[in-house]
């Protein structure tokens, strides 16, 4: 029922983009003000000092409306597809796997609000500790793999867009389990400047959109279309200059959803494809932690050598003197990029 997906993405995004109108003066109201680290590109620290951040809620809110509501539709069109005299049908699956990737992305996403919200009490830009986060991201994590194998979903074969197959095991579930922590935090990373998230997320979204149809997971069309939705919903308050940060709130919340539906439509590998910009966000900072503590250590220096002029990558641009604008359309088209390439290959495993 693609006229439901349709319509959901369009009520996401409205939802989303009104709610900027009562949500956004409400934060300013609070002072809950984004507190800018030194360590970033010192204009962020005077132009963004005190932008109201935890913005995220503001299409959480939509999607869960728009997914739960959709849902709906899609059970009482067809009611039959739920029910089955002999065991669990496809179609019940599906509603507990996309069911479970958006509480996935919903948990992620509360403890982002934890974090935020540390932030702006403590008046600085530390909330959680790394041990902390870590803590509550393996519980989650944990939590939804069980959700799956528990409904049934006990496969752990990742298909590779040639064609081959690798039945992990009893591995899958802690190596996916990592893909699953570094692309979350790496979502994170990626929203350092204005509309970039977002922007990057849409088309991700859209790319799973299509593979999810093609994959016949109902639940997950539904779930992307929604937060496609949302996240066009908050670019409207987002693009630059950004009168709302989605803060942690909104950025893990979307972390969860890029791996909600990579591992929900069995897509691990076309996920990774996908997901090649938020990747390469988070791998641009291990690398420059490596080669700064390597070179550190080769020359006896107190510094060591630098290959990006600051990271996440997206700031080496910022000090390249490209515009966030710029940032933002060549990231997203690199992102569209692979997105597409993500679609090609999913025709050549499912179809």
């Amino acid at each position: 029922m693609q006229w439901t997906n349709a319509i959901a993405a369009v009520a996401a995004f409205l939802i989303t983009w009104l709610l900027g109108v009562w949500v956004i003066p409400m934060l300013h109201k609070l002072k809950y003000g984004q507190t800018i680290l030194d360590i970033g590109p010192k204009w962020h620290k005077e132009k963004k000092q005190g932008t109201p951040t935890m913005g995220g809620i503001m299409f959480i809110i939509a999607v869960l409306l728009s997914f739960v509501v959709g849902m709906l539709i899609h059970y009482f069109s067809d009611p039959d597809a739920f029910v089955s005299a002999a065991g669990m049908p496809t179609a019940l699956q599906e509603l507990i796997r996309s069911s479970a990737g958006f509480m996935l992305a919903l948990m992620m996403g509360f403890m982002g609000f934890l974090d935020d919200f540390l932030k702006v009490k403590r008046k600085q830009n530390e909330g959680l500790s790394v041990i902390q986060k870590t803590i509550l991201q393996i519980l989650i994590i944990a939590a939804y793999f069980a959700t799956l194998y528990l409904s049934g979903d006990t496969g752990t074969v990742i298909t590779f867009p040639w064609g081959w197959q690798w039945e992990m095991g009893l591995l899958y579930y802690p190596i996916m389990g990592v893909a699953v922590y570094y692309i979350v935090n790496a979502v994170n990373l990626t929203d350092g400047i204005d509309g970039l998230c977002s922007s990057v997320t849409v088309v991700y979204m859209a790319a799973f959109a299509v593979i999810s149809t093609i994959v016949g997971a109902f639940g997950h069309t539904l779930l992307a279309m929604c937060v496609a939705g949302g996240c066009v919903g908050f670019l409207m308050w987002n693009f630059p200059p950004a009168k709302v940060f989605m803060g942690d709130t909104g950025s893990m919340f979307l972390g969860g959803a890029v791996c909600a539906l990579g591992i929900g439509c069995n897509a691990e590998v076309l996920m990774i494809i996908a997901a090649l910009v938020y990747i390469i966000e988070a791998l641009s900072v291990v690398i420059q932690v490596t080669v700064f503590k390597i070179t550190k250590k080769i020359y006896h220096t107190k510094e060591g050598k630098r290959l990006f002029k600051m990271t996440p990558i997206h700031h080496h641009f910022e000090l390249s003197k490209w515009s966030e604008v710029k940032i933002d359309v060549v990231f997203t088209l690199v992102a569209a990029l692979c997105g597409f390439a993500a679609v090609m290959c999913s025709l050549n495993i499912f179809q």
